[in-house]
Parts: structure tokens; sequence; C-alpha cells
């Protein structure tokens, strides 16, 4: 197949600390990519105190892709994978100038060989951002207690269900389904100008990645959660980021949390979070005048119990995502709920009767549950 050449350089960015043993691995998948090539990687060595820099300089002259290192001593404070990642990603960003794509991957990561090409192809349909998928090494996974993989499948099935809720009542024809769920710092793709416009990511010692992707949502940009873009991750217990996904096994494998991830909310909440947001879009991307445009603020603001005047004035935010930002805190009815862990078999059914009714050709009371929505819908 022919070399597929994007008109603007691609930087990839990796936050690396004490990776001797995988950092050869990731980065001759990146130089293995197929039918596309890297014009530069940058590490950031993050505090390293093994071979992790000889390892480097030793693959360097292989690849073929330029290659920086940036080594850095962080105070104890501030030495975790947020700071590295946004400063690595501000070097990398330098480098690629203002057209051009940032990528960035973990330093235990392996790449897909379409893992580039794939990602390229989201982008040239227009996405600002991409985001992929980390799958766990098939060989660590066989570690991993089936109890713990059976809690991951089912956990991963109802945030499925719960964003199929999102995409049939307030879609994004940017991102069709199907999709996924995921934003992880190990797969994650971005325009310079996005990258910029968001602010660039947040130096946080946990959830720098979710953070990031929330900034992008913000400032509008346009995000495509691309299955077919996927990277292996290890599976170990003992990782490199304070209340990563290495603490998170290591902490399960003694005892399963009793709350689901955070991102994932009852049903009921969803579809209510998902109509009051298709809501706020159709008043803002289809302007009305006079008593319908009051009627449909005052449907809204009643829906989420909310002033008037209130909605009014988020509406004319510069963007949507910042609207609807203010909006998700302004109402009591917006208010994250987590999901206990003994509740998922009732709130899963709950959420494929919501979807079953959603696909009904003509909804009914007894598919979709009483949640009335704001005028219009």
């Amino acid at each position: 197949m022919p070399l597929v050449r994007f008109p603007c350089p691609l930087v990839v960015a990796i936050p690396v600390r004490n990776e001797a043993e995988r950092i050869g691995p990731c980065l001759r998948a990146l130089a293995d990519q197929q039918r596309a090539c890297l014009t530069h990687a940058v590490l950031l060595l993050n505090n390293c105190t093994d071979d992790t820099a000889h390892c480097v300089q030793a693959l360097a002259a292989q690849l073929p892709f330029g290659v920086s290192v940036a080594t850095r001593l962080y105070p104890p404070d501030v030495t975790h994978a947020g700071t590295a990642r946004r400063e690595a990603m501000e070097i990398a960003a330098e480098l690629a100038g203002p057209d051009g794509v940032l990528l960035t991957t973990d330093a235990d990561a392996v790449p897909a060989t379409d893992w580039l090409v794939n990602t390229l192809a989201s982008l040239a349909r227009g996405a600002d951002a991409v985001c992929g998928r980390a799958l766990i090494d098939p060989m660590d996974a066989l570690l991993i207690p089936a109890h713990l993989h059976r809690d991951d499948a089912a956990e991963i099935a109802y945030a499925t269900l719960l964003d199929h809720i999102h995409d049939l009542v307030d879609p994004d024809p940017h991102d069709p389904w199907p999709r996924h769920t995921e934003h992880s710092g190990a797969s994650i793709a971005v325009r310079a100008s996005a990258w910029q416009r968001a602010g660039g990511i947040p130096a946080l010692s946990l959830g720098e990645d979710r953070a990031f992707l929330a900034a992008l949502r913000r400032v509008d940009a346009i995000i495509r959660h691309a299955p077919d873009v996927t990277v292996t991750v290890s599976g170990r217990t003992a990782g490199r980021a304070r209340g990563g996904m290495a603490d998170t096994m290591a902490r399960r494998l003694i005892r399963q949390d009793e709350m689901l991830d955070d991102s994932l909310e009852p049903a009921m909440h969803c579809l209510r979070r998902a109509r009051a947001r298709a809501a706020l879009r159709r008043l803002r991307i289809r302007p009305r005048t006079g008593d319908e445009r009051m009627t449909a603020e005052k449907q809204l603001a009643d829906y989420l119990h909310v002033g008037v005047q209130d909605v009014a004035h988020m509406a004319k935010e510069r963007f949507f995502g910042m609207a609807w930002e203010k909006l998700e805190i302004a109402s009591p009815l917006l208010v994250h709920v987590p999901v206990k862990r003994a509740d998922l078999p009732i709130q899963h059914r709950m959420a494929e009767r919501i979807v079953c009714g959603l696909l009904s050709p003509a909804p009914s009371s007894s598919l979709i549950p009483t949640a009335s929505p704001p005028g219009g819908m």
C-alpha cells in the first residue's frame, strides 16, 4: 500500500519515567507504522533513575524519525505524568508548528501498526482531536483474576449504553456510532491549533488526559473516538503514575471498588443530561426571536430548575462547550450522581430500556421512562 502523506509535521510526545525495559518496544512500534511515518518524537524523561536515557540513545539512530530527549528533575510535588506530558507536548508543538499535529502516548504503550494511519484518516475527515483505545497486553491480562475482567467488561458495556443514549438524543455528526468512550493519554492526537486553543495539557497529578479532553470540548473542538485506533499497554500493578491505571488494578486486586468509574451516572440522569444538552444546542444553532425563543428558554430553565435569564445568558456564550459547562454547574439536576457497583445490573437494564425506546419508530412511555424533556424534543 502507498504511503499516506499528511501535509504537516507529525510529532509524538511521550512522558517517560524509568522505562528502560519498555521504551524500546514503544519506539520500535512507532517506527514500524504502516503507510505513515512520524516526523519527530519528543521523550521527556521525568526524574528517571534507570538506564532509560542510554536505551533511547542506542536506538535513536535506527529510527525513521527525529528524536529529541529532554531530561527533567521536577520537585516532588509536581513529578507526575501531568507535568511531564504538558511539557512534552509544549516541546512537540514547537517542532510541529501551528499547522502541525501533536500525538501523545505512554512509554509502556505499543501502538498497533495502523495506529498512525487510522488516526490521520480521522483527522482528514475533519476531526480536531482523535482518541484511541488502550488495550491491556494479552500476556499481562492472563495474570489478572477473571472476576476483575468480568467487572471491567460489565462497566464498559454500561458505559457504551450511556454513550449510545447520548448518540441517539444528541448525535455528533463528527463522532458517529460506533465509537468508544476512552480518554487515555496512551492514545491522543490533536491539531496544534486546537491544542493551543484549549490551553494545552493540564498539569494535574491525576487525570490530565480526561481534563485535556474536557478543555477541548470547552472550546468546541471536533473530537473523534475512533475504534480503529489502538495501543497495547502493560497490565502491571506497580506503575509510574500515582493513582493511575496500575494503582487502580493493584487496589482492585485487594478489594474491588464499591463505585463505578466517575464518568458514569444512573441511566435516567444520563437521559436527562442528553436531552438538556440537545435542547441547549438547538437554542444556539437555530436562533429564534420573540415569543418562540423566550418559550424555549423557559422550557429548558424549568426542565433543569434554573433561572430563565441564566439560560438566556449562557446560550450566548462564544462556545457551546462553555455554555454547556456553565449550565451543568448551575442546574441541581445535572449534579453528578455516582453509581454503586451493586446497582449496575439494575442500571444496565434501565439503560437498555431507554435505548430500546429511543430506537423504536414510535417511542412510547412504556419503553422510555418518564423524564419529560424540554419542548421541541
